[in-house]
């Protein structure tokens, strides 16, 4: 259903009426400019809703600076922008920032990234966040053979940011997947750690990634000959990239390299898969910038936008009416359609 929504996208902005577009503003805070997948999709939306007819204001907080988003919603919010779309850096700490949007009534989108402890929010946008951890999940599996090769299998594990809702989704989504053979034997976690506060990466930061596998690489003494390392679940394209270059450096190479997932498909990450280092990754941007152009269409007439989840997401104040769009698998048989 969703996918023809999606399609009747084109048509209906067709219709769209330009003196409603035009007078119609959408301020755009997305998370930092030095994260190429945050780059490349905040130009993304900003164009998508220009094409659309509307007019934008986009910022970029930095390094991933939850102050610097704080006022830069703060600024749209005072220049009375008609539709607030955020990528939160931080989704629990745009309380106050988005106190004039409730007292506006301004309609805010949370993009991606679910903004908690708040009811400022009007809507979700996202991806099928546990899809992605369980596509991870199952690529891994059949990649390994779980199950039917006779062997075990050894792995570690990675989390993205702890204060991103995302990252506690897409690991339990992986789990589902995982954990039966993690319980019997069939996949070995060589180091033992798999709480939150063990594998996660504050802020998705590929440094701190880095030297995480760093240190599993010298503790459990993975290298390509005698300590082979079979499988590493990563969160995001970044992460993986961290990762591999570690691996790298002890001697891996395209021919011994555990599998490793990622998401995003960024052009570092299909630039990985296409030399054989990374498995795979997950491929979602231009459905969601369909996806909040169309929503943004129907909140410019008045109109409640088409969701298609009012349960799954509960930011602690309220439930989010969510539209959730399909994650796709990118790997070495179809990169190109995220190029």
């Amino acid at each position: 259903m969703l996918k023809r929504k999606i399609a009747a996208t084109a048509v209906a902005l067709l219709c769209l009426s330009p003196l409603v577009s035009h007078a119609f503003t959408v301020g755009l805070a997305f998370p930092t400019q030095e994260d190429p997948r945050w780059y490349k999709e905040g130009f993304m939306v900003d164009k998508g809703l220009k094409d659309a007819g509307f007019k934008t204001d986009l910022y970029f907080a930095g390094e991933t600076d939850p102050v610097l988003q704080q006022r830069q919603v703060k600024r749209l919010l005072d220049d009375n922008v008609d539709l607030l779309v955020v990528a939160a850096v931080d989704g629990s700490a745009l309380t106050d920032a988005l106190k004039p949007a409730i007292e506006k009534k301004i309609p805010v989108i949370a993009y991606d990234r679910l903004i908690t402890g708040t009811e400022a929010p009007s809507y979700y946008i996202s991806v099928d966040n546990e899809m992605i951890g369980e596509l991870q999940g199952e690529y891994l599996a059949k990649a390994l053979a779980l199950g039917s090769s006779g062997q075990n299998k050894t792995i570690e594990l990675f989390q993205g940011s702890l204060d991103d809702n995302n990252a506690k989704i897409f690991f339990k989504g992986a789990m589902k997947k995982l954990r039966l053979y993690i319980d019997r034997g069939d996949l070995v976690i060589k180091s033992g750690e798999q709480k939150a506060d063990e594998i996660s990466i504050p802020g998705w930061d590929n440094e701190t990634a880095l030297k995480r596998m760093d240190s599993l690489i010298a503790k459990q003494g993975y290298n390509p000959s005698t300590q082979k390392l079979d499988a590493v679940l990563s969160p995001n394209d970044g992460i993986a990239g961290s990762i591999i270059y570690a691996l790298e450096k002890v001697g891996f190479t395209k021919g011994n390299m555990p599998v490793i997932t990622g998401c995003d498909a960024t052009q570092t990450g299909i630039e990985n898969i296409k030399k054989g280092l990374q498995g795979m990754s997950i491929y979602k941007s231009g459905e969601l910038v369909k996806g909040v152009v169309e929503m943004a269409q129907a909140i410019s007439k008045g109109e409640e936008p088409d969701y298609n989840d009012d349960f799954s997401y509960d930011n602690g104040v309220k439930v989010m009416k969510s539209l959730l769009c399909d994650p796709e698998v990118i790997d070495s048989t179809n990169y190109q359609i995220a190029q």
